[in-house]
This record gives C-alpha cells, structure tokens and sequence, in this order.
C-alpha cells in the first residue's frame, strides 16, 4: 500500500520513498500529490504542480505527436477500462519518460475518483536502443568483408575453376576457410554476449590444467606464424589442476593474448600463479599500456581502439566469463610500461569430489 509523502503509518510506503515519480489526481482531475521524484523528472516542485490539472501537469504525446490524455480519456472514457500498461511517450521539449497509469473507481464500471501516473526516465531505454543500434551496425560491418571475401572467392572457382593451377585453388579456398572462421569466431561472441546480458552463461567445470592452457596457446600462436621469441610463460609456484569450464577460460586468455598483440609491442608475458584462494593469470606486453583515462572503458561493450580495428566485443566477453566463474578481471602497467591483464579465479571444489 501507498501513503503520501511524509506518512509512514500501518506498513503502507510513502510516495517520496518510491524510486519512480508517481502523480495522483482526483475525481475532478485536480492532482493531489506529486512525489519527489517526479518533481525530478518534471523539473517543478510539487507547490506549483499540486492543483493543476494533470494533462497541464503532464503534457504527454505519443510517437504521433498526439495528446496522450485526449486518447486515453481516463474520466470520459470506457467504463471498463482500469489503466494502461508502461508505454513510452514524450514531454513538452522531448524528453522521453516510460508512463503507466491505474484508473480507481467507485464501483466497478463506476466513475473514476483517482489516477495514479508512474514516471520513470527513459534514458535507459534510449541507451538500449543505442547499443542495439551500434550491434546491428558493428555487426554487419564485421561480416560484410568476410562474406565479401566467401563469396568472391567461392564464385571465381566456380566459374573459372580450370584458369587456376592447384597452387592457385588452394590458396583461394585457404582464404574461404580464413573468413569462414571469422564469421564463425563473430557468431560465437554474438551469443557470448547474449548469454551474458540476459545471465543465462553456464559452465560446465572440471579438472583443468592451466599451465598446459597457456603452453597451447602460445604454440598455436607460434604455429601461425609468430616468433617464438616474443612470448615467455612464467610459473613462479606450482598450480593444482583447477575445476573450471575450461573452454571459456581458454577463450578468456585467447582473447587477452590477441588483444596484447593487437594493441601492445614487445614480448607477451604469461604469469601463471596461485592465490589466497584460487589462482592468477596476467597477460602483459610492452607497447605503450592503457591510458589511465581508459581503464574504466576498456571493458565495456563495443569498446575499441580506431587505429587497430576489432569488434569491440573481446574484453567485454573475457570480463562476463571470468565473472561467471566469480572471479575479477582488471588492467594495470606491467614492469616494462605496457598493459597487464590479470584475472582470478577462485577456488571450486563440486558437491561429492
């Protein structure tokens, strides 16, 4: 139940307590309480709104730029009608509030003695909207040069396939498969991150062997064409097999070793080492390090740095799995000036092993 502002009586909440503004008006359309935190959003105090009518109170349109109380007519309207659902409309001036409404009336299809409005701002979903904007666009930048490239390549074959030697095709289909895994690389960070957002990430743990994670990883590195001179593994104490959904963990570190190597110089330095309660592993380089401005950025989604390209998505991602182990990812300086990633991860021990 709900009382007004300043009462706290019989377990009922005040209005001022509320997070969302609430507007009330009585049977005559007169509002009678305006709580703190639509003062906020309406930029008055409730001494100039207190008495006014409501639609001058909240001057609402909809998308068509429609009077919103002239359309939903809650005094004059059907008789069966109790509210309407959160909708987004939009003050004078343009600011953007989300607004649900609840019709009270004297008996059932009576008249209306009391609206109450809720109000809450619709920055959030304006930033929502934003980022699926800026997804949708990243998205299909990303895969407009890889498909550009499949397509290309698969159609010269097709239509040329005898004008080629064997050298020739096997170049070309080498770079088909190239792109192909790009596309597939996007595909799996698209789910990643909605998996993370909507905190459906599993993990299924068990017994892994960090050190070998590591060793694996620089060899692939290696095997692609990296000198084996610019990574070093460093494991100061023996670590015990931890239980860990080691494939997230595998794309946590795959992630942080591209982005040394996108954005650093020098050699990457691996650490592995063990913990109060877990273990740690740092991923450094020597190029020129984060700024301290951006270490607040860096992890956030569709962050990236212009100059050397990417999806934005890789640290985003390596900090939502290493969380979902309960574990903390953060960036520092490594000794020689560049950026050191360390992340943890804790202790686990499953029911019954």
């Amino acid at each position: 139940m709900l009382s007004a502002p300043g009462d706290a009586q019989d377990g009922r909440i005040p209005y001022d307590d509320l997070p969302d503004g609430v507007v009330v008006a009585d049977d005559t359309g007169a509002v009678v309480i305006v709580n703190v935190a639509a003062e906020r959003l309406l930029g008055l105090p409730a001494d100039e709104l207190i008495g006014k009518d409501l639609g001058s109170v909240l001057p609402l349109v909809d998308r068509n730029n429609c009077d919103w109380w002239e359309l939903c007519d809650p005094y004059g309207g059907l008789a069966i009608r109790t509210g309407h659902p959160e909708r987004a409309l939009t003050l004078l001036g343009g600011r953007e509030v989300l607004v649900s409404a609840r019709y009270l009336r004297a008996a059932r299809l009576g008249r209306v003695v009391r609206v109450v409005v809720t109000l809450r701002s619709g920055a959030a979903r304006e930033r929502w909207d934003r980022d699926r904007a800026e997804l949708v666009a990243m998205v299909a930048h990303e895969l407009r040069s890889p498909l550009t490239g499949v397509k290309g390549f698969t159609s010269t074959l097709l239509n040329r396939w005898d004008r080629f030697t064997d050298a020739q095709r096997k170049e070309m289909l080498a770079t088909v498969d190239a792109d192909a895994d790009k596309l597939a690389r996007l595909i799996t960070e698209l789910l990643d991150i909605a998996r993370i957002d909507s905190g459906r990430l599993e993990l299924y743990r068990r017994p892994t062997d960090l050190a070998a994670a590591l060793r694996r990883h620089v060899a692939t590195r290696v095997a692609a064409g990296a000198a084996p001179q610019d990574f070093r593994i460093e494991l100061p104490a023996p670590v015990p097999e931890m239980w860990v959904d080691a494939d997230k963990v595998d794309q946590v570190i795959g992630n942080l070793l591209e982005n040394a190597q996108r954005h650093g110089d020098g050699v990457t330095t691996l650490r592995l080492e063990p913990t109060a309660n877990g273990v740690a592993i740092t991923v450094s380089d020597q190029g020129p390090g984060v700024p301290t401005e951006l270490v607040g950025q860096i992890f956030d989604r569709f962050w990236r740095d212009r100059r050397h390209g990417g999806t934005g998505l890789g640290l985003y991602i390596a900090k939502g799995l290493v969380e979902a182990h309960g574990g903390t990812i953060g960036v520092g300086r490594a000794p020689g000036g560049g950026a050191a990633f360390r992340f943890t991860l804790p202790e686990f021990v499953p029911e019954g092993a």
